[in-house]
């Protein structure tokens, strides 16, 4: 059974940095792809990065880019979403999803999903 746990949101200014951490149980084939996503309040769900388990293929929202980054660590089973220069249309709830397959940018196409955790960027 494949288990999503997302850590490392909290309340930032403008301006700042966060990490937010993905830990992924059950996932070890080496064909799986991790997306993060995020969801403001009124809003669409929208792919923001993502990887896949080899680290050699990422994508990235135009909304993003520049600013936020992605990595994984293999022998922790963990993703991390570095997010720097954090902006108030930052904000949002942040979505670990993870796959068998290929790294895609839709989120219907992700089966596990984590808890998500809040980033809320002040201005």
């Amino acid at each position: 059974q494949v288990q999503l746990v997302e850590s490392g949101g909290g309340l930032v200014q403008a301006g700042g940095s966060l990490r937010l951490s993905c830990a992924a149980s059950g996932l070890t084939s080496s064909t799986s792809a991790i997306g993060w996503f995020r969801q403001a309040p009124g809003k669409e769900r929208e792919f923001v990065i993502g990887i896949n388990w080899n680290g050699d293929v990422t994508r990235i929202a135009d909304s993003v880019k520049g600013r936020f980054t992605i990595s994984g660590d293999n022998a922790k089973n963990t993703v991390y979403l570095q997010m720097n220069s954090l902006k108030p249309e930052d904000t949002a709830v942040y979505y670990c999803a993870a796959r068998r397959g290929a790294l895609l940018t839709v989120g219907g196409l992700y089966y596990y999903w984590g808890q998500g955790t809040q980033v809320t960027v002040s201005s």
